[in-house]
């Protein structure tokens, strides 16, 4: 008997679309004949549409005409299992589209990566792929992520934190990032991926522009020196806290002379066919040129953060290399990454359906695990009735 998978993606972010290609990249790829693979569609506006032309990439040039072949739903817990039932009722026959065993999320960005969607999950008792609530949360917030990291004594550059509130003051702003850093600084949104509202600044002009800017992706930037003499080498991490395994490193390379790999240049300027390879379609080299001794620190501190941050699946850590200094810096880690860098895994050997049987794996294993925690306690308070009053137990004895 198959295995009903639900997969989701979209939903309200910026990075949705991109979360289409990804999602669609993997369903091509997943094992039919064990799993009964159901494609729900998030919209930006946080509809649930599920049907069979979501899962062709052609289908999405006209997103109006494609809904109105689908059937909006909704998921719903009932008799002890998860069922993914019609939104709009018949009157009669049945409402039920498909019982659900497990959910795939690949989502991408705020409302969606970062725990919300994870969170509504796990409420559901529905196991999904992919790191918990607060690993996906404390992926997705930049700036908490680096606190963490620094505490535990991973390499992270230092930053300037501002809230949405502080936009009146930007001056002052500026003028803190001037005395803590000077020039230039990278300017980006907390909570976004995919180099969206990302900007380099190198015065004070562009600086106020940059944070102008990144403010109007999110409620909270941050401001971090810009390392001059740059190389970004991306590592892959699959496995949970108890074991994980890196994967090779990338080096991608700049299309043009920017400073910032841009949203297009990830996955728009792949020729032809970059729309539906997502992440695989970026130049990249693959393994990346760096030293032996790099390679292996990279992928250590890889591993180590992905363990100690709690996550679970496939993620990829980016990382700086100050080609000055030969150091090494922890960038960010994307709890659910583009494409879900198989192209990583695929360079060690390691076949796509492969990897995603593996991060299916690593769900029922996390799920089986929390089968065995209480999270109740018998204790007959309720038995008592009235006796609490309107004040609750804070008027009573306990």
């Amino acid at each position: 008997m198959k295995i009903n998978l639900a997969v989701l993606f979209g939903g309200r972010s910026v990075e949705h679309e991109v979360s289409v290609i990804s999602a669609v990249q993997a369903m091509a790829s997943m094992n039919k004949e064990k799993y009964n693979i159901i494609p729900v569609y998030m919209t930006k506006k946080s509809e649930f549409f599920t049907g069979e032309k979501l899962m062709d990439i052609n289908s999405y040039k006209d997103i109006s005409a494609l809904l109105k072949e689908c059937t909006e739903c909704v998921f719903v817990r009932s008799e002890g299992k998860v069922q993914l039932i019609r939104q709009k009722m018949k009157k009669f026959g049945s409402n039920l589209i498909s019982d659900v065993d497990i959910a795939f999320p690949i989502v991408h960005g705020t409302n969606v990566e970062d725990g919300a969607l994870q969170g509504y999950l796990q409420t559901l008792d529905l196991p999904y792929v992919g790191c918990d609530v607060l690993a996906s949360a404390v992926g997705m917030d930049k700036y908490i992520m680096k606190i963490l990291l620094k505490e535990a004594g991973f390499p992270v550059l230092d930053c300037c934190r501002f809230s949405a509130f502080e936009l009146d003051k930007i001056d002052e702003c500026a003028d803190k990032v001037e005395k803590k850093f000077g020039y230039p600084v990278i300017v980006k949104p907390i909570n976004l991926g995919s180099s969206v509202g990302i900007s380099k600044a190198k015065d004070r002009d562009g600086l106020i522009k940059s944070m102008e800017d990144a403010f109007a992706f999110s409620d909270r930037i941050l401001v971090e020196p810009a390392v001059v003499k740059l190389k970004e080498i991306n590592c892959s991490v699959v496995g949970d806290s108890e074991s994980a395994e890196a994967s090779v490193c990338e080096e991608p390379v700049q299309a043009t002379d920017e400073d910032i790999l841009s949203f297009e240049q990830k996955y728009v300027g792949g020729g032809k066919s970059g729309g539906s390879k997502g992440m695989a379609s970026l130049k990249r080299k693959i393994p990346a040129e760096i030293s032996k001794e790099q390679e292996e620190t990279i992928r250590t501190l890889a591993v180590d953060a992905f363990r100690y941050l709690g996550c679970n699946g496939v993620t990829r850590i980016d990382f700086m290399i100050d080609m000055e200094t030969d150091k090494i810096y922890i960038n960010e880690i994307n709890t659910i990454p583009g494409s879900l860098a198989f192209y990583l895994w695929e360079a060690k050997g390691v076949k796509y359906p492969a990897l995603l049987e593996k991060m299916i794996q690593l769900a029922m294993k996390r799920h089986r695990q929390g089968e065995k925690i209480n999270y109740t306690f018998d204790n007959n308070i309720l038995s008592m009735g009235g006796s609490f009053g309107a004040k609750g137990s804070k008027g009573s004895k306990f």
